[in-house]
């Protein structure tokens, strides 16, 4: 590899599998020593042995906790002082209609997803701010700020408010030489998907991706390298559409000669 995030010290939050995972993986090949945050405490060890303790060290954290929050990125923090990337990828995504989800599970999809990233950020921000440097990256989505399923209110609202919430926070914090910005993933098979759709609608999706395949974990991992990268140094406030063409239709139908 490169070596692009070589000397680099990176938090990596929701990250024992999935798009996290990968994005650990990717950020390890490229140099960077990685802490990972996760709230499964036994996926999130089992996963960062695999690296060994020179390239990753994990700490259980829930997002959704100022405390967990504040602890995870003190003990990142010590590793060489530094903190040069925040990726905030956690999140979860029940359905529920309108009408019948409750307003508990409303309020828990808010607090990981949402009040979770702002959390990270304002833990990291001490850290950037006093180098004179950083990069914050958050896991999107096409959901919310672009197309929408019933039964999505709840996870399509938090994943709008990350959009509206990484412009806020890009243009607070350009003077310290922070950026702030976002992929939104179209249809990506992890293991959250596979466990929790049925065979039926994992079909259907696949059949919305004019590219003809789902998306992969390592397919966002390369975006949020990308962003987290010395290359990105002039992008802040925006987001990194990797949805394989899914959002580009202008109906089902969308062949050619169709």
């Amino acid at each position: 590899m490169s070596g692009r995030l070589s000397g680099k010290t990176a938090v990596v939050i929701g990250a024992a599998q999935g798009i996290g995972a990968a994005v650990v993986e990717r950020f390890i090949e490229e140099g960077a020593f990685v802490t990972v945050g996760d709230i499964n405490e036994r996926l999130g060890h089992t996963f960062v042995d695999r690296f060994g303790a020179s390239a990753a060290q994990f700490k259980r954290a829930d997002v959704s906790s100022e405390e967990d929050v504040k602890q995870l990125v003190t003990f990142a923090g010590k590793y060489n002082g530094r903190l040069d990337i925040l990726v905030q990828n956690a999140g979860i995504y029940p359905l529920g209609d309108i009408g019948s989800l409750p307003k508990a599970r409303w309020d828990e999809v808010f607090a990981v997803n949402l009040t979770g990233t702002f959390l990270a950020t304002k833990a990291c921000l001490p850290l950037m701010r006093a180098q004179g440097s950083g990069r914050m990256i958050f896991t999107s989505s096409i959901t919310g700020p672009r197309v929408v399923n019933p039964g999505h209110s709840a996870y399509a609202a938090t994943k709008a408010g990350i959009n509206g919430f990484i412009k806020a926070a890009a243009i607070e914090f350009a003077s310290d030489g922070i950026t702030v910005n976002g992929v939104e993933p179209g249809n990506i098979l992890t293991e959250g998907v596979i466990a929790g759709r049925s065979a039926a609608y994992i079909a259907a999706m696949k059949e919305s991706i004019p590219v003809g395949r789902f998306g992969t974990p390592r397919d966002i991992a390369n975006a949020i390298l990308f962003l987290a990268s010395d290359e990105a140094s002039f992008i802040t406030g925006t987001t990194i559409l990797v949805d394989g063409g899914q959002t580009l239709p202008e109906s089902k139908d969308f062949h050619v000669g169709a």
